[in-house]
Parts: C-alpha cells; sequence; structure tokens
C-alpha cells in the first residue's frame, strides 16, 4: 500500500461513533498539526495570528488565467484543474480548507509541503505531515537520479518514501536563509511565545485561587509536614471557594485561634503585567504580520477606513505568500509551453480582500468604462451580474484627443459641405 492509500486511510469510516484518541492523533498529525508540542498554538495571540493569516489565504479565491495579445486575461474555466485547485484540490478537502491549512503549517512549521497526485482531471493534492518531511539535496547523486537534485524522503507508519522536487509543491516562509527550508515564527520568537504562555498559567492560577495571591500563615504549636500541608489545604480551600461549588469565595476565611494569615499583596499593576502583556503580544503580531488593529488594540489606530486598513493588509503581509504561491504553483502544475507559449498563470483573487462599499464600486467601474478601460459585460461581471448583449465591445466619451490634433476637429470637411469644384477624378473622366 501506497503513502497515497495511507493518507486516505485516515478518513475511512469509522463502526464506533467516537474515535479513540490515537486515531484523533493521527488526524491531527495528517494535518500537520504537532500533538506532542502544543504550547504555542495555546497562546492566545499567536493562535489569533495563525488562524488571520490562514482565513486571508482560505478566502481567495484560485483562478487559472490566460494572456494573449487579442482578448487580454482571461480565466481558463474550460480546464479540470481549474476546477481541481480552485473548488476540490482533493476529495476531502475544498480549496477554502485546504489553502488554510497549507498557510496553517507554513506559519506554525515554517514549511508546508503538498503531493500532486495524478495529472490532468485525475489530478489530486495532499497535505503531507510536515514533521515527517525530510528535505535532502542530493549532491552526491546518491539516488542516482542527477547531482544537485532534491528530493522530499516522508517517513511515517507506511514506510519511507522519497519524492522528486516536480512532486511536491513547497510553501515556506520568507525566514530563509537557504532559499530552501523557512524558519517559522514559533522557533524565531519561542521566548517571546513562551513568556506569553507563562502570564496565561498565572492568570488562570490567580482565576483559581480566587485572586488570593500568597500568604504567609503563622500558627502556634509544633506540626509535622505531613499535618502542615493538610492544614495549609483546608486553608486554601476556604479562600479559593474549591471546598464547596454554592459557597461564595468571599472575604471571611476561618483561622484556628493562634494562627495569623498576612497576604502577600503582589497586585498586576505593580509589575506592569498589562503593559507587557500587550507588549507581547505585539511582538508576535509583528512577526506575523499582523496589524495591531486586527488583534483589538485600537490604541495607535490612524486609519479612516476599513478599505484602507485592507489595503495596508494586504501589501505588507498577504502580497509576498501569495506571490510566492503563485509561482509555486505555476511551476509545478503548469508545463512549460502551457506558461511560456500559451501565456497561462495561476493567481488568487485579491479582489475579495480590497473590494470596497457598493457605491464606491459603481463609481470606479463607471469611471472605467466611460475611459475605455473595461468594457460594460467586463464591470458587470465584478459585481456578479451576466453579461449583456453589445456589452463586449469598448465606449467611453470621445471629447479627449491628441496635444498634436488640437483644432484639427475644425479643419475637417463636414459631410454636408458640397463637393469641391472638378469633382474626383472618375467624375473627370
Amino acid at each position: 500500500m501506497g503513502v497515497l492509500d495511507k493518507i486516505r486511510g485516515f478518513f475511512k469510516p469509522r463502526s464506533k461513533a467516537d474515535a479513540s484518541s490515537d486515531e484523533v492523533n493521527r488526524f491531527l498529525q495528517f494535518l500537520g498539526v504537532d500533538v506532542t508540542n502544543t504550547s504555542a498554538i495555546n497562546e492566545a495571540t499567536y493562535f489569533a495570528c495563525l488562524r488571520l493569516r490562514a482565513e486571508a489565504i482560505g478566502k481567495l479565491p484560485l483562478k487559472l488565467m490566460q494572456w494573449d495579445n487579442v482578448r487580454g486575461i482571461n480565466p481558463v474555466r474550460n480546464d479540470p484543474r481549474y476546477y481541481i485547485l480552485g473548488t476540490r484540490p482533493n476529495r476531502y478537502m475544498t480549496a477554502t480548507t485546504f489553502w488554510s491549512t497549507v498557510e496553517y503549517n507554513v506559519c506554525h512549521y515554517g514549511n508546508c509541503y503538498v503531493l500532486i497526485s495524478g495529472a490532468g482531471a485525475k489530478m489530486s493534492l495532499w497535505i503531507l505531515p510536515t514533521e515527517s518531511i525530510q528535505v535532502i539535496n542530493d549532491d552526491k547523486d546518491l539516488f542516482k537520479k542527477g547531482a544537485g537534485k532534491l528530493y522530499y524522503v516522508y517517513s511515517g507508519e507506511s514506510g519511507i518514501y522519497t519524492f522528486s522536487d516536480e512532486e511536491i509543491l513547497h510553501f515556506k516562509t520568507s525566514s530563509t536563509f537557504d532559499g530552501i527550508i523557512g524558519k517559522s515564527v514559533r522557533e524565531r520568537l519561542s521566548e517571546v511565545i513562551d513568556s506569553g504562555n507563562d502570564s496565561q498559567k498565572m492568570l488562570r492560577r490567580m482565576y483559581k485561587n480566587g485572586y488570593t495571591g500568597k500568604a504567609v500563615l503563622q500558627y502556634t504549636g509544633d506540626l509535622n509536614d505531613k499535618l502542615v500541608q493538610t492544614y495549609i489545604k483546608g486553608i486554601e480551600a476556604y479562600a479559593s471557594g474549591s471546598d464547596d461549588e454554592k459557597r461564595d469565595p468571599s472575604t471571611i476565611i476561618p483561622i484556628p485561634v493562634g494562627s495569623t494569615l498576612t497576604p502577600l499583596n503582589v497586585k498586576l499593576s505593580d509589575g506592569q503585567f498589562l503593559e507587557i502583556k500587550q507588549y507581547t503580544a505585539l511582538q508576535i503580531a509583528a512577526a506575523f504580520g499582523i496589524k495591531p488593529y486586527q488583534i483589538n488594540d485600537f490604541t495607535k489606530s490612524s486609519y479612516a477606513s476599513g478599505e484602507l486598513q485592507q489595503i495596508d493588509f494586504y501589501v505588507d503581509t498577504l502580497l509576498y505568500p501569495l506571490k510566492q504561491y503563485e509561482e509555486e504553483i505555476t511551476f509545478k502544475i503548469l508545463s512549460m509551453k502551457e506558461a511560456v507559449d500559451q501565456g497561462m498563470f495561476w493567481k488568487f483573487n485579491v479582489a475579495v480582500t480590497l473590494r470596497a462599499d457598493f457605491k464606491t464600486q459603481v463609481e470606479t467601474l463607471s469611471k472605467a468604462v466611460n475611459t475605455f478601460i473595461m468594457t460594460p459585460n467586463e464591470a458587470r461581471e465584478r459585481l456578479d451580474l451576466g453579461s449583456v448583449e453589445h456589452g463586449d465591445k469598448l465606449i467611453g466619451q470621445g471629447a479627449n484627443i491628441r496635444l498634436d490634433q488640437i483644432g484639427a476637429q475644425y479643419n475637417a470637411q463636414s459631410p454636408a459641405d458640397p463637393p469641391e469644384e472638378g469633382g474626383n477624378e472618375e467624375d473627370a473622366g
């Protein structure tokens, strides 16, 4: 059984309604989620940035386009690959889920490896577990297929399989020093992410203890270590209310005679906890290219409209990964003849992200039509409207002329003017 069959085996129907934890872990590993190390994902800002990046890529339609001198750039909808990459890369994933999962892997691991199975109408794309892939540069021709080639070695339960670079779509982050393997944000900001996790654990511990911090318990008597621990647990239970869910952990705590409980008043404000946590969140967001307003930090927001915010996010954050995705897909999916001779290429439709309000869209499209840039049908297509008869011709205002033609219209002979004396040569004959 091949590696592709093993991948499909993750999705075989089970006889039991609930899958075992081992099966769930295998499924998460298939999606590229490291079940042995989830501390980074548990950090709130880190997960929010992952989600924003993944959903931003997943919502963009991917189209196969073609350019020629006559028709310009148009989608190639009759190609089966248009449907596969843009709608259903494999039988288990929609295109939205697929490209979101790819971006999740790229951001979390630094790399994502997609196996290309089949060709043409029978082609399908499968996301391989990132942690199970090793990239080998065969500079010594160990595989006897030519020195200097890249190979992707998959090691899993089904065995070890080797794929050539033509069989794998390799997406990576911009943080790479050899141009082959990308480094993840998690690797670059491990200490910052760990600090964010520690702060969340501290808050959780304070909530659990009813915001009662550490305290000094003074008592009279000689108790052994076991009795001391029992005594302390009893006081803690009263302070946090964990001994009785119905009892409110109020300010009254029963203390035995001869004992004194002195709290150590450590306030969050004294350690600038909120400021440090906010700074940590901004560091993580900046590493992902996420803007502060996207993680609900509006302290320094300077944008007048949501449209400008989307443009800023596209230019500074999405433009680089989208360009890399398009180049990799065009190179690996299309042949050289299709890409060079026929002018075909893959492109994400970023107009979904940059789409303005309806009034602005209509005004912009009207201006494009009136200045001979777009045909009426092309403008209607942008508004998801059907084409109309005679709408494929360029129209516009004809009042504009070249500078060297100023005044020529007054010298032109009007159709109503009588013919000059002598007529034409035929009349003279």
